[in-house]
């Protein structure tokens, strides 16, 4: 879906091609239930009017439908956050002895873990692969958790989750998901996973400022929070009971109404569906320009499962260079950068990529009309 927008002198509209950093386009159901929030919403737990309760009532529905999407058996383990990286950072603060994760996870994961220092980050291959048996080999005896990306937000390879989480359970130790490229996107089942972060403003359609985590029945983090809980206000230690134990203070409500009826589209739509058209897209994408000369793209790209994230570099432009380009030039917006991934980079041997990132409402003639533009760029610098 097309915005306008006023950009150069030539175009009106704006095709948005950055849904990896947030979707921009949400559903008309999305944006009605935060306006209806608004209206309508008092503080929950905070009282026992109507607007108070109208609140409680649509916390409690978000984490029954999420617990429900991603095969939780108690919605009460359903934690919200006001981000990923906030949930990660809450996950991995749980965390004694060693951890292992990858060199494709985003910084979210790698500086909480940094600043605990006893942790071992397992390489990639040269298309930013991670093996699971590498994965495996990296366990230590004193290892506490395996802390990993689901999906890499610069290439869209896509981890095999489940075997990782085999893997953890048979050994005791936790498994910890970072989300945040998958969730909405690819079927995930809480089975063998200690904690999963997720955020709310990417592919679950929801408002920025919303997301959370998942507890599975074995693990329970320390707060990083404590404070109001809107009961037992004499007691002076924080409840201990989830979800208050890991959630001080007053909840983004507005924001979470904005999520649950993100969530609620994907189940009407299907997410199978969803995932069909974005990897439609995003595959026709690449494969248009992967002959290219002088476009250099990155992943796996023939993998059977993988995120609609294209990201490449144009011969003869920094990558920052060409994102400007493309959106002065030709109305579309990406982002240009390392994307918070630095290690992939630097196994991929690049100081920066172009990335290209699909959403359910995008289409095919914006699609092509991206892949004219990067070969109208490509064949300029060659002449």
């Amino acid at each position: 879906m097309s915005i306008r927008i006023q950009i150069g002198a030539n175009r009106s509209k704006m095709i948005y091609l950055d849904n990896a950093a947030t979707t921009l386009i949400k559903p008309d159901c999305v944006k009605q239930a935060v306006l209806q929030a608004m209206d309508t919403f008092g503080n929950a737990s905070r009282g026992a009017h109507t607007p108070a309760l109208n609140a409680l009532r649509t916390l409690m529905e978000a984490r029954m439908e999420l617990a429900s999407f991603f095969g939780l058996d108690d919605p009460m383990r359903v934690v919200f956050t006001p981000n990923v990286t906030y949930a990660l950072n809450l996950a991995i603060s749980g965390i004694r002895g060693h951890i292992v994760t990858s060199a494709a996870d985003h910084n979210s994961v790698l500086r909480p873990i940094y600043r605990r220092g006893n942790f071992t980050v397992v390489p990639c291959d040269s298309k930013g692969r991670i093996s699971v048996d590498a994965i495996a080999s990296a366990i230590q005896p004193d290892t506490g958790a395996v802390v990993l990306t689901h999906a890499s937000n610069v290439t869209g390879n896509v981890l095999d989750i489940e075997s990782i989480g085999e893997i953890c359970a048979a050994r005791g130790i936790h498994f910890i998901v970072d989300a945040a490229q998958s969730a909405g996107l690819l079927p995930i089942d809480m089975k063998n996973i200690s904690a999963l972060c997720f955020t709310g403003h990417k592919s679950l359609f929801g408002p920025q400022g919303t997301g959370g985590l998942c507890l599975g029945a074995n693990y329970m983090p320390e707060p990083l929070c404590v404070g109001g809980s809107g009961h037992n206000s004499f007691d002076p230690r924080h409840p201990q009971e989830l979800p208050d134990a890991l959630e001080a203070g007053t909840q983004n409500a507005h924001g979470i109404a904005g999520l649950l009826a993100g969530v609620r589209y994907i189940q009407s739509v299907g997410i199978e569906s969803i995932y069909n058209k974005v990897d439609g897209l995003a595959r026709f994408f690449a494969y248009s320009l992967a002959d290219i000369h002088g476009v250099m793209l990155y992943g796996d790209l023939e993998a059977s499962r993988r995120t609609p994230v294209v990201s490449m570099n144009i011969e003869g432009y920094d990558c920052a260079q060409a994102a400007s380009l493309l959106f002065e030039k030709y109305g579309i917006a990406v982002r240009a950068g390392v994307h918070c991934a630095p290690n992939l980079h630097t196994a991929l041997k690049l100081s920066g990529s172009v990335r290209f990132s699909f959403s359910h409402f995008n289409t095919q003639e914006e699609t092509q009309i991206a892949v004219n533009a990067v070969r109208e760029l490509a064949r300029g610098h060659q002449r």
